[in-house]
C-alpha cells in the first residue's frame, strides 16, 4: 500500500518548484541584461550558424516598444518571484500567478519563433530562460490545482 503525499506538502513542492525556476530565470535574466548594455561581458555561448547569443541578442527584434527583451524578463521574473514568494493558497492569489505563467509562456513562444524564423539562430541563455519559464508554468497549474484540492478537502 502507497502512502499519498499530504496535499500541503505537495503544495509545497510545487510552489519551491516554481520558485526555483523563476530565481534561476532571474538570474539568467539579470545576465542577459548586463550582456545587453556591456558587449564586453559574455559568457560561454558559441558563434556559429546556429547558435548565436550576439545575432539572438542584437538583432531587430531583441527589443518591444525600445525596451530590451532582456530589461521585460528581468521585470517579469521579479514580480514572478515575488508572487510565489508569497505562502499561502489564496484563490485571487492563485489566477494572478497563473496568469502570469501564461503569459511568460506566450512571451516564450513568441520569442522561439522569432529565434527560429526571423533570427535564424538560438541563444542559449534565452533557451534556458525559456525552458525555465515552461517548468515554472507547469509548476505553477500543478501548485493551482493542489491548491484547489486543499481548499475542497
Amino acid at each position: 500500500m502507497s502512502a499519498r503525499v499530504p496535499l500541503a506538502t505537495e503544495a509545497f513542492a510545487a510552489r519551491m518548484v516554481a520558485l526555483a525556476s523563476a530565481m534561476a530565470a532571474l538570474g539568467a535574466s539579470i545576465y542577459l541584461t548586463v550582456e545587453h548594455y556591456d558587449r564586453h561581458v559574455t559568457l560561454a555561448c558559441p558563434e556559429g550558424a546556429t547558435f548565436n547569443c550576439t545575432k539572438v541578442t542584437t538583432s531587430r527584434w531583441s527589443e518591444l516598444a525600445g525596451i530590451p527583451v532582456a530589461v521585460l524578463g528581468l521585470v517579469y521574473f521579479v514580480g514572478m518571484t515575488v508572487l510565489l514568494a508569497i505562502p499561502g493558497v489564496h484563490r485571487a492569489l492563485e489566477i494572478v500567478r497563473v496568469v502570469g505563467a501564461s503569459a511568460g509562456v506566450v512571451m516564450v513562444l513568441y520569442l522561439v519563433y522569432v529565434e527560429l524564423f526571423r533570427v535564424d539562430a538560438i541563444c542559449l541563455w534565452c533557451t534556458a530562460v525559456h525552458v525555465l519559464t515552461f517548468i515554472m508554468f507547469v509548476a505553477v497549474l500543478w501548485h493551482a490545482s493542489v491548491s484547489d484540492a486543499t481548499r475542497g478537502a
